[in-house]
């Protein structure tokens, strides 16, 4: 039996126009799209293409030119694009998580004080938010020797980490990461994308930029963008593990995932 997914925001004829001197630059282009609870959304795109204005549009951290942007949360449902910066501020801070390709950790803080400056600004009960802060940081490898280091005494993998850490303490409706894996390294980068992973295996709605098909392949559904427009979208079900990997139960569904992924993108002419 067919079960409509749950809406977590919708995008109405989204625009985005930038201006520089007499140019106008027209980045998105009356662009419809909804956000699914518990789907791992990634989307994909030439550079140019208005991925990542469309990823902070989506999320309140940047303005649509128009166009309207609703999350539906708590049985309810909010036009953001309305907001002041106050609000929209408070909004984020709510109901949203974001992960950047740079992860932009205060580098006078240790790994833990970066995560609770994030989940002060929500939760007061410091004890509660100190236990929620080290049972994340432990999820994501990150041991107790290391709660007290600074950035810079950690590796690039264990500052990412963190801030993906950062991302969740609030327990947001949606998770945006913009090429969270692009300042990494090869195992860096499977240990963040694999944390991504056991996020939305747990529940976590993720909309994930990114251009490496690595990163793209943990995503269930694949939206392509062009021009500022939609060009296609494709779904590929639930991540079933490395198609390189011998020892993966479910090599072969894999291996097809992945040819299905490549070919999608070679129809899209990237």
């Amino acid at each position: 039996m067919f079960v409509e997914k749950e809406k977590i925001l919708t995008a109405k004829d989204l625009s985005k126009t930038f201006s520089n001197s007499s140019v106008q630059q027209h980045v998105l282009k009356n662009l419809n799209l909804s956000i699914y609870k518990g789907d791992f959304t990634v989307i994909m795109g030439n550079s140019g293409s208005g991925k990542s204005t469309l990823l902070y549009a989506l999320s309140g951290m940047d303005r649509p030119s128009m166009g309207t942007i609703t999350y539906f949360t708590d049985d309810s449902h909010t036009e953001i694009s309305t907001y002041n910066n106050d609000k929209l501020a408070m909004f984020r801070r709510d109901h949203v998580g974001f992960v950047f390709q740079q992860n932009y950790l205060n580098d006078s803080m240790s790994a833990l004080d970066n995560v609770m400056i994030c989940g002060l600004l929500k939760n007061t009960d410091r004890k509660a938010l100190t236990k929620k802060a080290k049972d994340l940081l432990s999820s994501v490898e990150i041991n107790e020797n290391d709660y007290r280091k600074f950035p810079t005494q950690m590796s690039g993998g264990q500052q990412q980490r963190v801030a993906v850490v950062r991302g969740v303490i609030n327990s947001p409706e949606v998770l945006f990461a913009d090429e969270p894996t692009g300042a990494l390294n090869s195992q860096n980068t499977e240990n963040v994308l694999d944390i991504l992973s056991n996020l939305n295996n747990e529940g976590q709605s993720i909309v994930m930029v990114t251009h490496t098909i690595k990163a793209a392949e943990r995503g269930n559904r694949i939206i392509y963008l062009a021009d500022g427009v939609i060009s296609d979208e494709i779904d590929l079900g639930p991540y079933a593990g490395d198609y390189k990997d011998e020892s993966n139960p479910n090599l072969e569904i894999s291996k097809e995932r992945h040819q299905k992924l490549k070919n999608f993108l070679q129809d899209m002419g990237w």
